[in-house]
């Protein structure tokens, strides 16, 4: 038992895993130890370094938009509404989730950006969040701290042009670069319905669904 607690640990370091479970781990009759099940879950962060573990990846039962999604760094979730919100972290994922069905909306899903955003994954966003035939509305919702808000603001105004966007499209950006963001989407011609803050945005997308 010892020597296979050894190669656990071993194992765990080998692979970067998060978790490695032996359930049962039993004795036979004859005195041998044996793993008769176990569950490996691994550290996405480390995908770089164990590309051999995660093109044993089985994608047939995952959410096709979640592992299109996957492909761009993007983290989506879907939901059960008809607001879509395209956001930058999972705090505020959640905390724009919950605003949106405090004004009696209800989020259709929720597709966190990340940190190093570039402008392609802004157009595969609203590609995405697009692609779900509930979506009757979307709602950004970004905080630049280490994200330049006018690098999403030029990735928004080129998505909704070849994307021909049909569906009501609110932006609340704050942070790093805002001003130039806010410029941007003012001058670009498009609908978009700009919004001051958090509660601001959430009321704008509510009344969206509501007028049509």
């Amino acid at each position: 038992a010892a020597d296979q607690i050894k190669r656990l640990y071993d194992l765990f370091l080998k692979v970067d895993a998060t978790q490695v479970e032996v359930n049962p781990l039993g004795e036979t009759p004859e005195g041998q130890v044996v793993c008769f099940d176990a569950k490996i879950n691994f550290d996405d962060n480390a995908e770089f370094r164990q590309k051999a573990v995660f093109a044993l990846d089985d994608t047939a039962e995952s959410d096709p938009l979640e592992t299109e999604a996957a492909k761009y760094d993007l983290k989506y979730i879907g939901l059960d509404g008809n607001i879509a919100c395209f956001v930058n972290g999972a705090g505020l994922a959640m905390a724009t989730c919950d605003i949106i069905d405090l004004h009696g909306g209800r989020p259709a899903n929720f597709l966190d950006l990340g940190g190093g955003v570039k402008e392609n994954q802004v157009y595969v966003a609203f590609k995405l969040l697009t692609a779900d035939p509930k979506v009757e509305a979307i709602l950004v919702n970004i905080f630049g701290g280490i994200v330049n808000c006018a690098i999403i603001a030029n990735g928004i105004t080129k998505a909704c042009r070849e994307l021909e966007l049909k569906v009501p499209l609110v932006v609340r950006l704050e942070g790093t670069n805002v001003q130039e963001a806010k410029r941007i989407l003012a001058e670009s011609g498009l609908p978009i319905t700009s919004a001051t803050d958090l509660d601001d945005a959430a009321k704008k997308a509510v009344a969206a669904i509501a007028k049509k």
